[in-house]
């Protein structure tokens, strides 16, 4: 993916990887999109970083999505970047039926929501001459941590779901990447201050060197690795057991 002279829309981009990401591309010679629920969030990004553009979107709203990609496409028609980082993530208790609204606000956020995202997006980056979608699942997408079961269901979803667009999109000129970030200390599970997770600017670093020298497939920090890896490696039981006791 080249690093400079991108237009780039991001969804989720209020907080966390998805801030960063939008920041690091906006350092890099790059118009940028970002969108999130949080208004007031996206009011002060935009002034704290002129040049970087912001709307917003609740990616759970199908109606929002048409309407937002509209509006963005119309607004900048250089556009050739999406990234969908929205998303949530929440523990459940499967013996408690009260988890199933929790489930299903993940599902939709995680899963339903990039799918809009890409299907509002697509017929337009299909028309540029270069283009890159970036979609996010995590190291949970290959082991799950049981303490938040439908938030690796939905990553695992994301991690299939962009390969089979890889394959569909061979013969366009969009790009797929899969970027599948560890624990990373951000907000997402109150990690801010977990010393297991990855601290967010070396995460950040690592991603945008992979980004610059990766034109499909998936972007791997090291640290991701043994989850990424862990069937093939053997370790699976192994590493299950140990985010078991998490």
């Amino acid at each position: 993916m080249k690093q400079s002279g991108n237009t780039v829309f991001l969804t989720g981009a209020t907080s966390g990887i998805g801030l960063g990401l939008a920041l690091r591309l906006h350092e890099a010679g790059n118009r940028v999109i970002v969108s999130g629920r949080r208004r007031d969030h996206l009011d002060r990004i935009a002034a704290e970083h002129p040049g970087i553009s912001a709307v917003p979107l609740d990616v759970a709203d199908p109606a929002q999505v048409a309407r937002v990609a509209g509006e963005v496409t119309g607004a900048h028609p250089g556009l050739n970047v999406v990234a969908t980082v929205a998303g949530i993530m929440h523990p459940e208790d499967l013996l408690d039926p009260a988890h199933l609204p929790t489930a299903e606000a993940t599902v939709t956020t995680n899963l339903l929501g990039p799918i809009r995202v890409l299907s509002a997006f697509l017929p337009f980056l299909v028309e540029q001459p270069d283009a890159t979608v970036l979609t996010v699942s995590s190291g949970l997408a290959f082991v799950p941590l049981p303490l938040t079961p439908t938030y690796a269901a939905t990553k695992a979803a994301v991690h299939s779901y962009t390969e089979s667009l890889r394959v569909q999109l061979a013969e366009t000129p969009v790009r797929v990447l899969e970027l599948v970030p560890p624990a990373v200390r951000t907000a997402l599970m109150d990690q801010e201050q977990d010393e297991r997770a990855m601290p967010l600017e070396p995460f950040l670093d690592e991603v945008m060197a992979l980004l610059r020298t990766r034109d499909q497939g998936e972007i791997l920090v090291e640290t991701v690795k043994p989850l990424r890896f862990a069937e093939r490696d053997g370790s699976y039981a192994g590493v299950l057991g140990m985010l078991s006791g998490l």
